[in-house]
């Protein structure tokens, strides 16, 4: 089998059947209009194709669902594409990192003669590894759904604005880290952000927070409340700072009222946290007044001379730390 039928063939296997349908031929059978099918796809993420043969019949499906939620009233026309715009977005990411993350496996097992090229791994990968994965990112997806779910019931009914809430936003990034880049080839590179980001990810988890977005050398995250966030800040500087293989780290800790909103958060404490971890020193945690009035004698506290920071004039950043000798109960 040629390049060309094993690239079909994997096509094939990933999207469950054949393409042998154009863009308005599916619209049609989908149900939507030609301008509601081009919405969609965009919203997706794909690229407009035009009159070329690039669907087939799951792509109908999809369409379907979409045309089905809102003609019977589930969603309207608006949330119905925000919803799949969402998904577009995500699932690009997670496609693009579930490939690089994949490479090296093929790589091994066409060195190791497993398999006789790239494409025949590719190919095994999605007959074996595709179908259960698959099940797991549902099931993952509907924990995240729940912990949603609750997250916005538990504000009450009564809040006007249930995606507006007070909360602790943390932003942490390496020291020095375009000078280190610089010095790395790509492999390293990408190993270094690789561990950066995972372990990042593993603590503020593990503290009940959550990760909104990774940038490379940063990580912006958010907890429900500015003692967990300092936990949080503190346990980064003490598990990632102290690493001899990753850069100085440093974390900015705002807190006020956040909008939540695809998937993103945004307010003045995001803005804020950013600048203040931009102007912390290495290994140190700097916070503003609005975390500082809900902290105790759990951690000791020093407030700095006042320096600008760009949008938000001359502030005066707290350093904060773990007392000596505390004692928690919790």
């Amino acid at each position: 089998m040629n390049r060309s039928e094993l690239r079909d063939q994997l096509a094939s296997q990933i999207l469950g059947g054949e393409l042998d349908l154009t863009s308005a031929e599916v619209v049609e059978k989908g149900g939507l209009t030609l301008d509601a099918g081009e919405r969609l796809w965009r919203a997706l993420g794909f690229p407009d194709t035009g009159d070329s043969v690039a669907y087939g019949d799951a792509d109908v499906r999809a369409v379907k669902i979409v045309a089905a939620s809102i003609e019977h009233g589930v969603l309207d026309e608006l949330t119905a594409f925000r919803m799949t715009r969402a998904l577009g977005h995500t699932m690009s990411r997670l496609a693009d990192w579930q490939v690089s993350t994949l490479v090296e496996q093929v790589e091994h097992d066409v060195e190791g003669g497993k398999s006789g090229s790239r494409l025949e791994a590719a190919i095994e990968l999605a007959t074996n590894a595709a179908p259960g994965f698959e099940e797991l990112i549902l099931y993952v997806w509907r924990r995240h759904l729940a912990a949603a779910a609750s997250r916005i019931e538990a504000l009450g009914a009564a809040d006007e604005e249930l995606l507006s809430t007070v909360m602790t936003v943390g932003f942490a990034d390496l020291s020095r880290f375009t000078s280190l880049a610089n010095g790395l080839d790509d492999a390293a590179l990408a190993t270094l952000v690789e561990d950066f980001e995972t372990r990042c990810a593993d603590i503020v988890t593990a503290h009940g927070g959550r990760v909104i977005k990774t940038l490379g050398d940063a990580v912006l995250f958010v907890c429900d409340d500015a003692v967990e966030g300092t936990r949080t800040s503190l346990d980064l500087v003490r598990q990632i700072g102290t690493r001899s293989e990753l850069p100085d780290i440093r974390v900015g800790l705002a807190t006020g009222s956040v909008i939540s909103r695809l998937g993103d958060v945004f307010g003045p404490p995001v803005n804020l946290a950013a600048r203040l971890s931009h102007v912390a020193r290495s290994n140190r945690v700097l916070i503003d007044e609005g975390t500082a009035l809900y902290l105790d004698d759990e951690f000791d506290m020093r407030t700095l001379p006042p320096r600008p920071l760009r949008g938000f004039g001359n502030l005066s950043p707290i350093t904060v730390s773990e007392r000596r000798g505390f004692f928690r109960t919790d």
